[in-house]
């Protein structure tokens, strides 16, 4: 498990020292500079230039740095009301916005450059989340394809164009663990695997960031959101979230670490409370765990109007109080609300909050717009060409979505299974309301997108069946969401005159996933479920399509469809990758990064669940509870406990056999795992292995998984949880011995004292296809 390193204790005494807004000496801030995770934050160079520019500030030229506002058009959120911004830029007040245009970014920019009177330049930022001009899968369909190497190309090539309009910070990666699929920004993150969410978290970033962040073509990411948004209680967006210190550091912390150990230059403060304190005003999290303990020397930004919103969750009565308590928190941006504007230099005049406190808070900003290279380079060239989605970029847009693609079910008819299909169908009848609905695959926080660019899966088809001398048959047959089903007669007559039917069903993109889009059902909406009922009703073969966003309920079409294919949303090129996989051209390979729920009352619902001391036998599931052993365990009486399809499951068109899990030693002693608390050994001391072999007829990609029981600890420990994984590409009856090294990380538990530790334990290892992985064996930690 990728955790929090508690190695970081042997430096939190200094960081104490390092990030009091008292302490501002020249020594402390060259510890700070080694032990920042990101070398470039970290140069003498840059923070010698950092404290000449800070002496010459005024406290409003200061506090102007500490502030971010929307503009307006071409911009996420709702506009806020200040309309001076030349005004305020010419006197220094503004640090950083939200611009997604080349012309007014330099607009701004020469205002910022030519006209204040230190020429601080302005840093432009924007929700770019699964690319800019060329979108990708939304984030938790990447997750699916278990690719961080894809994931990094994919955000380089988003840093790229993103870049080109000026933008160089983007409010990504989202690396909230989301358990609950009733959240609706679950599509934005890499799920409920607190490993897998740590792998992706770091690609995004090395992705984003590329070999340097002075490099004109790369961006600052933006972690976000900090801490615990995605334990939303009841996934109910911008809800409370509550839980221990012991879970917060060993589930949701983890994928932060990575991310600010991968050098990321910014946060993001999350809209939630932890615990009872709004993070927008959490100093647990903003600085005693982000610099005291990680040592981060970025900067935290809000999230939109996030500091004003204080007053709404009842720990500030007026403005006032809203800024004093987020700065002195160690919040450094105040994004949109202009409650920092107002406030923060009365604040310090009253001496209410110190001014070193603002000094710490514009240095680690400084920091960031040297690294960028704004100081030397503020501007961008406004004769670059329009963009082109070039065959290179719809190649990496098609290759993600394929990859991402999870394949659910694939019931054989008539001797063969039901995809890729055969080259005896002559006719497909394309049904649903996501079969022609270019905006829908872009997805939630299509940065600028642009559905003209999108192949849909009715063009993509029709083109194919032409190539082939078939024929598409295309119907609607409903919408999204409605009740009315005057299409259905049309959905169904096609079906009849069809040899296979394909239907594209599922959530609307833009209103039911993502932010403030919580959903209480989880079925398919509308009446797209009647639709498809009374087409299987036809004896017709169909191959059903779920574009979502989240996990759904899908019982019925797991019963009665002979086969499912998961597609998220899947960007600019979602009909050519379908097409090419539902006609064998490419396998799917994706494997769930969530599970899917039998009933959304399971939710929340996760693979990394806890162990009981009445746990549920399979057998008790399988029938009606009576007595001890069937109904006094911890169950559902009405539905199993386990999801409909559980996490990192997908099927393939070939078959995948797996040896026995081999160790390189039974029995290893505490020693031997680390160097000092929390340092992994450079040579693991255990290595798990297994063979696993292409048993079927064509090539396919296979996602081996490594899960972890431990026993005998002191805390109880989750039934199993992800602690590696490694996609291999197999061709038919070609085997590989696939390794996985474990050491310190992978082994260790968050104590009663919330440090990471590895104990004297029982640890059993499973490796195969899915988190229902059946090889095992076992091996034990002494002293």
């Amino acid at each position: 498990m990728v955790k929090m390193q508690s190695s970081l204790f042997v430096a939190t005494i200094l960081f104490l020292v390092i990030f009091s807004p008292e302490n501002t000496s020249a020594q402390t801030r060259e510890a700070i500079a080694v032990k920042a995770p990101n070398p470039e934050l970290a140069s003498d160079v840059i923070n010698r230039k950092v404290d000449a520019l800070l002496e010459k500030m005024t406290l409003e030229e200061k506090v102007g740095q500490m502030v971010q506002y929307p503009p307006g058009n071409g911009v996420v959120g709702p506009q806020t009301q200040r309309q001076d911004f030349d005004a305020m830029i010419t006197r220094g007040e503004i640090g950083a916005l939200n611009v997604a245009d080349r012309k007014r970014a330099n607009a701004y920019q020469r205002s910022a450059i030519e006209k204040s009177r230190l020429h601080i330049p302005l840093i432009f930022g924007l929700d770019v989340i699964h690319g800019y001009h060329t979108i990708y899968p939304i984030p938790l369909g990447l997750a699916a394809s278990f690719d961080p190497d894809l994931v990094a190309a994919a955000s380089r090539l988003a840093a790229q164009e993103a870049s080109a309009d000026g933008i160089r910070m983007v409010n990504s990666p989202m690396v909230d663990i989301a358990l609950d699929a009733r959240w609706g920004r679950v599509a934005e993150g890499a799920g409920e695997s607190t490993y897998l969410g740590s792998i992706m978290a770091r690609a995004y970033v090395h992705g984003y960031q590329g070999r340097s962040l002075s490099d004109p073509s790369s961006v600052a990411a933006c972690v976000k959101h900090f801490a615990a948004y995605g334990a939303a209680i009841s996934g109910r967006d911008y809800n409370a979230t509550d839980m221990s210190d012991i879970t917060l550091r060993q589930v949701y912390l983890p994928p932060y670490h990575a991310a600010i150990a991968a050098g990321a230059a910014a946060v993001m403060s999350s809209f939630n409370s932890l615990n009872s304190v709004p993070e927008t005003a959490d100093p647990y999290t903003l600085t005693q765990i982000l610099r005291k303990e990680w040592g981060f020397a970025g900067f935290v930004r809000s999230d939109y109007n996030a500091v004003a919103e204080l007053m709404e969750h009842g720990i500030a009565l007026d403005s006032a109080s809203a800024a004093r308590k987020a700065a002195l928190a160690g919040l450094d941006m105040d994004m949109a609300s202009s409650i920092y504007h107002n406030q923060l230099a009365r604040l310090v005049r009253s001496g209410a909050v110190p001014e070193t406190a603002i000094d710490e808070a514009v240095r680690r900003i400084l920091r960031v717009k040297f690294a960028l290279g704004l100081f030397d380079h503020p501007y961008v060239s406004e004769d670059t060409p329009a963009y082109q989605a070039t065959a290179e970029k719809r190649s990496l847009a098609r290759k993600a979505a394929e990859e991402s693609f999870v394949l659910l079910r694939n019931e054989a008819r008539d001797g063969r299974p039901l995809l890729p299909i055969p080259a005896n169908v002559k006719t497909i009848a394309l049904i649903g309301p996501l079969a022609d609905a270019n905006s829908q695959m872009l997805g939630t926080w299509n940065a600028k997108g642009n559905p003209d660019d999108v192949v849909s899966l009715r063009s993509a088809l029709d083109q194919r069946m032409r190539q082939i001398g078939g024929k598409l048959l295309f119907a609607e047959g409903t919408q999204i969401v409605t009740d009315r089903d005057q299409g259905f007669d049309d959905a169904k007559q096609a079906a009849h005159n069809a040899d296979l039917v394909i239907m594209a069903l599922g959530e609307d993109a833009l209103t039911m996933t993502g932010e403030a889009a919580s959903r209480a059902d989880l079925g398919l909406p509308g009446n797209q479920e009647r639709l498809l009922e009374e087409i299987v009703a036809t004896g017709k073969p169909v191959v059903l399509i779920v574009f979502s966003g989240r996990p759904l309920v899908l019982n019925w079409a797991a019963e009665h469809v002979g086969s499912i294919l998961e597609a998220w949303f899947p960007g600019i090129e979602a009909g050519s990758a379908l097409t090419e996989v539902l006609f064998g051209d490419a396998a799917p390979s994706g494997k769930l990064p969530v599970s899917f729920p039998r009933a959304v009352g399971q939710e929340p619902l996760y693979l990394s669940q806890f162990s009981t001391g009445r746990p549920a036998k399979d057998a008790d599931l399988s029938r009606p509870p009576s007595g001890m052993n069937g109904k006094f365990v911890s169950r559902y009486i009405d539905v199993p406990n386990a999801p409909l399809y559980p996490f990192g499951y997908g099927l393939s068109y070939t078959t995948f056999d797996y040896s026995p899990v081999t160790l390189n030693t039974r029995e290893v002693h505490l020693a031997q795992l680390m160097t000092e608390p929390g340092v992994g050994v450079a040579q693991p001391a255990i290595r798990a292995s297994a063979t696993v072999t292409n048993s079927g007829k064509v090539s396919g990609a296979e996602t081996v998984q490594l899960y972890i029981q431990i026993r005998g600890a002191s805390m109880v420990q989750p039934v199993r949880v992800l602690e590696g994984f490694q996609r291999v590409t197999l061709r038919p009856g070609e085997s590989k011995r696939v390794e996985f090294p474990l050491s310190f990380d992978e082994l260790s538990i968050i104590n009663a004292h919330s440090q990471q530790v590895v104990e004297p334990s029982e640890y059993t290892v499973y490796v195969g296809d899915d988190s229902d992985a059946k090889q095992n064996t076992s091996f034990k930690v002494i002293n």
